[in-house]
């Protein structure tokens, strides 16, 4: 029997040095400033590509590690230095996960690459599921796309909202709606190529947290791609969708396909930002004295940090068996993906809460970066699917019934 362990190899050592190193000496040193800004922190975007840490090349093989552990290690890291920095570099890879998910090899070959660009110019991705009607309820969704015949073309019409890189990537990725009776079973993922007209960005937000990371509408106004735009081909949707009008199972879903893939990983960037919140507090504990002596030496504050280290490494643990089954093409029967995205979430909440707690008044004001990561952190309870949504996934797999 081989045998087990749960150390990283040499491979991925180096790697997390090599990330840790660039999040340590030009994410972090720049975060205030991007947060404060909120804008898209291209100069960083720039420097990641110029050492191929924002490249389709080092996705690629970050994705294809056969343990699973290295995409989820190099998130954490990433955001251990800036969460909102991290988003505005590796925003594209949802992008990347709607075509490998949905897409033939040819399109994938032909979209990936340009998701990113090259260091000379660089290019941004964008995926785009949810709408104003219809977040966690994708089901739903108002997006139409139609096909005309005449020129093989599909027109797109519909308001997409809450998108990272929204109207400002070059490659959008965009799930409409091809059969609405058919619910989630009648949707088909859409590549938009650079520059097509009647793609506009509309309202962009300004958030409680993650601000370096552009959010934005992106608003569809018949928008024609071409049919080889269609991800996975028509001859294989109109399979799926007569298959669906049977009451077959179509195995496949637009969205949810990306979903699978993208929870852990979330649920990783949300480990790096407890995970700076904790060691952050750590160090001040040991340093801030009160009455005589560390303030760490009072169980009070004692107790805070094993929780909050106890907390990280737990859920660290169920974002590596994720990401491990995924890799290995083991099935998710108990909704594995969604508790690693649940637990690492509120956890991240959790614990840069407690951060502040453990700074006092100084965690409350942005000169100190707890109040920056308690910030952040909240929105890994909403996106990709709320805390509730992951409760339901989890409840309806373990117990075979349709809660509702």
């Amino acid at each position: 029997m081989a045998d087990f362990s749960l150390d990283l190899n040499e491979d991925q050592l180096q790697i997390q040095k090599w990330v840790h190193d660039f999040a340590e000496d030009v994410i972090r040193p720049a975060a205030h400033e991007w947060d404060e800004r909120e804008e898209t922190p291209w100069p960083i975007i720039q420097e990641a590509a110029n050492i191929g840490l924002y490249s389709w090349e080092f996705i690629a093989n970050a994705f294809g590690d056969p343990t699973g552990i290295t995409f989820p290690m190099v998130s954490e890291e990433m955001c251990w230095g800036d969460a909102g920095i991290t988003l505005a570099i590796f925003g594209s890879t949802l992008a990347v996960s709607g075509i490998v998910g949905n897409g033939t090899p040819e399109q994938i070959a032909e979209w990936v690459p340009q998701c990113f660009g090259t260091p000379e110019k660089l290019q941004l991705g964008a995926f785009a599921v949810s709408e104003p009607d219809a977040g966690s309820d994708v089901a739903n969704l108002r997006t139409r796309a139609v096909y005309d015949e005449a020129t093989d073309e599909w027109v797109l019409n519909g308001t997409k909202t809450w998108i990272t890189n929204g109207g400002i990537a070059d490659v959008h990725v965009i799930v409409a709606a091809i059969d609405p009776d058919l619910k989630a079973r009648g949707h088909a993922s859409f590549v938009v190529p650079p520059a097509t007209p009647g793609l506009s960005q509309g309202q962009k937000f300004k958030k409680h947290g993650i601000r370096a990371s552009h959010t934005a509408e992106v608003v569809l106004e018949d928008v024609r791609v071409p049919g080889s735009c269609l991800l996975g081909g028509k001859e294989r949707l109109d399979e799926r969708l007569a298959r669906a009008r049977e009451g077959r199972s179509t195995k496949v879903q637009a969205a949810m396909s990306t979903f699978e893939a993208s929870r852990p990983l979330v649920g990783a960037q949300a480990l790096g930002i407890a995970r700076a919140a904790y060691e952050y507090s750590l160090d001040y504990a040991k340093q801030r004295h009160t009455f005589g002596r560390a303030i760490i030496e009072n169980q009070g504050i004692a107790f805070k940090l094993a929780d909050m280290k106890t907390e990280i490494d737990a859920a660290r643990l169920l974002v590596w068996r994720a990401c491990w089954m995924a890799a290995t093409h083991k099935r998710f029967e108990n909704g594995e993906g969604s508790m690693s995205k649940l637990k690492a979430g509120e956890v991240a909440v959790k614990v840069t809460e407690e951060a502040i707690q453990i700074l006092g008044g100084y965690g409350y004001v942005r000169d100190y970066p707890v109040e920056r990561w308690h910030r952040d952190a909240k929105i890994y309870t909403i996106f990709e699917g709320t805390s509730e949504i992951q409760r339901l996934i989890i409840s309806r797999a373990i117990s075979g019934v349709h809660i509702r």
